[in-house]
């Protein structure tokens, strides 16, 4: 079992070497609550040195804003090994604000220091998988890609593009990410293929020689020339084996619009390929979603507004001490009444 920093004492004989590689938490240091704010730490020192530190208490996690619960799977790691009873929403529920998230009932000193990593853990999981949700309300059947791994660090990547999962979205990029939901990645190449290749339809027709025959056929066709043009010219040359195109014009260029969409897609069905789909990525936000979508776009590739989405803030509150209800001013005392929680330990 981890040992936990439980003492002021362990804290300060605590080395972090300054040659570490990376600052980044490992799974251990987690489990250890080494992550966690140090008040939690004198806290329970304090309570220690009370004879209270095994004081019976029920703590409840509610959030401000309306979205979808995620984070629940790292939620029961961190508490796997600790002596408490936790009810909590089905991952992947939408919830309202102030609603009741989770409830854990115990020892404080079984979760107290838990609380920082806890609330991290949920807040950052829930803005990413509410994102998600968003755009899927936009974008209906059509398939969405999270794309967001190269905006966020990389030891959370792979947690944003699986809360990006549980919030409806139905593939990632990110190997790590799609391994976690027992998927595969999904993707094609990057405009460094074509720029090192030269021209776009010769990089397309080794694609096709050299990917597995599952691989989706889905070429970028904006590196060289006009985007009507190349996706013509590769769909004419892949003879019939082009599932898509996918357009990811840059700002630089004024970026992928419903304009651009309509010619691509008219062009497509001018030339016999009506069946070639037209995949967007870049900048995407429902809004500009919709209006894609109405174009003719029929699946996209969703980063940024996945990835940089804002972190939904969490708040425990202790809602009874010894059985007796109890809470800070500005709080009702006692247990908020929910029947949505499912008890999980």
């Amino acid at each position: 079992m981890v040992k936990r920093i439980d003492s002021l004492a362990q804290v300060s004989d605590y080395k972090c070497s300054l040659e570490r590689k990376f600052v980044s938490a490992e799974h251990s240091e987690i489990a250890e609550g080494l992550t966690t704010d140090i008040y939690f730490i004198r806290t329970q020192e304090i309570l220690r040195h009370m004879g209270l530190e095994k004081t019976i208490v029920t703590g409840e996690i509610f959030a401000r804003k309306r979205g979808v619960f995620a984070g629940l799977r790292e939620a029961m790691a961190l508490l796997e090994n600790s002596n408490v009873e936790v009810h909590a929403l089905p991952e992947g529920a939408e919830f309202a604000p102030k609603e009741v998230l989770m409830r854990i009932s115990g020892p404080y000193d079984e979760f107290g220091i838990f609380e920082t990593p806890l609330l991290g853990i949920l807040a950052s999981s829930c803005g990413w998988a509410t994102a998600a949700h968003d755009i899927m309300a936009v974008a209906g059947d059509c398939p969405v890609t999270v794309f967001g791994a190269r905006h966020v660090h990389p030891a959370v990547a792979p947690v944003m593009e699986y809360c990006a999962l549980i919030g409806g979205v139905g593939s990632a990029s990110c190997i790590l990410g799609a391994k976690a939901a027992d998927l595969e990645p999904a993707g094609t190449a990057p405009h460094a293929l074509f720029l090192i290749a030269g021209d776009t339809v010769a990089a397309a027709l080794a694609y096709d020689e050299c990917m597995p025959e599952n691989a989706s056929r889905l070429i970028l066709i904006d590196t060289f020339k006009d985007e009507a043009e190349e996706s013509v010219r590769v769909a004419q040359a892949m003879q019939g084996r082009l599932a898509g195109v996918r357009l990811d014009t840059p700002s630089e260029r004024g970026g992928v619009s419903a304009e651009l969409v309509r010619e691509v897609r008219a062009r497509l069905d001018q030339a016999g390929f009506p069946e070639v789909k037209i995949f967007v990525s870049g900048g995407l936000t429902p809004e500009r979603l919709l209006l894609l979508k109405e174009a003719g776009a029929s699946a996209f590739g969703v980063g940024s507004y996945i990835s940089g989405a804002s972190a939904i803030d969490m708040t425990m509150d202790l809602k009874e001490v010894n059985g007796k209800p109890i809470a800070k001013r500005g709080r009702i005392p006692g247990l908020t009444f929910t029947d949505r929680l499912i008890k999980l330990k």
